[in-house]
């Protein structure tokens, strides 16, 4: 893993980056409903879960953008990884407890696929926080709240330096015609600004009707 560090005087955010990690200190979040009754059909089909599928477009995206890779290294130095692997919780249902684990991101989903399949196999049943130890610098967090059909969701983060985004999906659901998945989105205003969340969502929604491209065991 590469981290390319930004030259503060010369970036372009500077201004924006310098008021929202000083002034006006915040981070935001955006939910929308991705429409992903093509992408069920598909997992359906292919008996893959929609978790991992959900997990690897979230990561695709992120790889795709810089701004979604931008934050602090160990040295305290602003820049964005070359590469980054998502960090996702996963939920034990005898005592309602979650633990965390990392997977190794790979651009091609089968391999990918492989990759969580291995770490299921062996971190799966692990309970406590961190189930998959040695996590690398260059993660970012996904989560999923499947019991509710959310309109909305935010975290609180008490540290204010926290700039990576983090990827909520809530319960699918039915308009009686096609199926929806809400996601949330969280940002930190000084590297990311709503076209960016919007980008974001857009994405998302091309991943899932086109994911007969990508979705290949």
């Amino acid at each position: 893993m590469n981290f390319q560090t930004i030259d503060l005087e010369h970036w372009n955010r500077k201004p924006y980056f310098e008021h929202y990690m000083k002034e006006g200190k915040c981070s935001f979040s955006i939910t929308a409903n991705v429409n992903i009754t093509v992408l069920l059909e598909v997992l359906r089909q292919k008996n893959i879960k929609l978790y991992p599928a959900f997990i690897y477009m979230v990561s695709r995206i992120v790889h795709s953008y810089s701004e979604f890779r931008t934050s602090f290294n160990e040295k305290g130095q602003l820049g964005y990884w070359d590469q980054m692997n998502p960090c996702y919780t996963i939920f034990h249902q005898e005592d309602q407890t979650f633990s965390a684990v990392w997977t190794e991101y790979s651009n091609r989903f089968s391999r990918f696929y492989h990759n969580y399949l291995k770490d299921m196999e062996q971190f799966g049943d692990k309970k406590g926080l961190w189930a998959k130890e040695n996590i690398p610098a260059n993660v970012f967090s996904v989560s999923s709240i499947p019991w509710v059909a959310l309109t909305s969701f935010n975290l609180n983060l008490a540290r204010s330096g926290h700039l990576l985004p983090i990827i909520t999906n809530g319960k699918f659901f039915s308009d009686g015609k096609e199926t929806f998945l809400p996601v949330s989105l969280q940002v930190h205003h000084a590297v990311c600004d709503g076209y960016h969340a919007g980008v974001f969502m857009n994405d998302l929604q091309r991943l899932a009707d086109s994911c007969e491209e990508w979705l290949v065991r």
